[in-house]
């Protein structure tokens, strides 16, 4: 179990302004040739920002929602971005030009209404329920590497494979779920609820991880990796990293200045991103004191 005697470290995050309200979700894009990767974040301020991942810099606004944003993400390539708004709209936007496009994508949506859905943009009018849960749906994540969707609602997760719409795989769980979180690779899920952190191998389809806290994690996200796991406090509001192994607490953090909602790593592991309620995003090194990115070693 890890500490929480742990003396506070010694970090100087990237703090990322622009939005308003509070920052609910994040995600790191795939390497961009020639380009390094991008991070997209959404809010409750209704305007996605999409960021130059290593430094954290400005790159556009998607504006056209009229609610609070749950959920943004990026596709494989990069070229396109999809969120979700209170509005009751999902959006696909160009990501580098910000338009607005209808096209021949695939969305999958999770609601308050209990039910995650597959729309094809092509026919927005047209969508297929594929799986149920006994509350309001969380979190829903796509792992690009088992081609499967995963949701998370109260106590229960589901796995669907879009080609098998009637083989869902279902976990059950003890306590309510905080957050779910992928692999960059999408071969490991995490899951952050009461006082405990579970982790499963989603190739072996078995549990890799169940490490139990001395205080109640809103986040856990795993590096690629599989050398570190990150998590957030609940109510005191730090940033933690751990050996994934041993659970062995390495660093904590105070930086943000309300809940972290999110968190999760670059495609190298080298950085992770965490939003907050106080409506900002910050990034965080993995390697502290290594060069990276706006992190550079200064000679004296």
């Amino acid at each position: 179990m890890p500490s929480s005697t742990l003396l506070l470290t010694q970090q100087i995050p990237l703090t990322c302004s622009g939005h308003t309200r509070p920052v609910v979700q994040l995600g790191f894009s795939n390497f961009v040739p020639g380009s390094g990767y991008l991070l997209i974040s959404a809010c409750k301020d209704g305007k996605p920002i999409l960021r130059d991942g290593a430094t954290g810099d400005w790159l556009g606004t998607f504006v056209g929602h009229k609610g609070a944003v749950w959920s943004a993400m990026l596709n494989a390539d990069t070229s396109r971005a999809v969120t979700a708004s209170a509005d009751y709209t999902a959006k696909v936007w160009n990501a580098f030009t910000g338009q607005e496009l209808v096209s021949d994508t695939t969305v999958v949506t999770g609601s308050q209404d209990k039910t995650v859905r597959v729309f094809d943009i092509a026919r927005p009018e047209h969508s297929t329920a594929m799986a149920t849960h006994d509350a309001a749906v969380r979190s829903v994540k796509w792992s690009r590497h088992k081609r499967v969707v995963v949701s998370a609602g109260d106590k229960r997760i589901l796995m669907m494979d879009l080609r098998s719409p009637s083989a869902v795989k279902t976990l059950e769980l003890t306590d309510s779920i905080s957050n779910i979180s992928l692999t960059s690779d999408g071969r490991i899920l995490s899951c952050a609820l009461g006082r405990r952190i579970l982790a499963w191998d989603l190739d072996a389809f078995k549990v890799i991880k169940d490490m139990a806290l001395d205080y109640e994690p809103s986040v856990a996200a795993i590096n690629p990796q599989r050398t570190r796991i990150v998590t957030g406090g609940k109510s005191d509001l730090l940033i933690r990293s751990c050996e994934f192994e041993s659970g062995k607490e390495l660093e904590m953090h105070k930086g943000h200045h309300g809940p972290v909602h999110d968190a999760c790593f670059s495609p190298d592991g080298e950085i992770y991103a965490t939003g907050s309620e106080d409506g900002t995003v910050r990034l965080w090194q993995a390697n502290p004191g290594a060069a990276y990115g706006l992190w550079q070693l200064r000679k004296i």
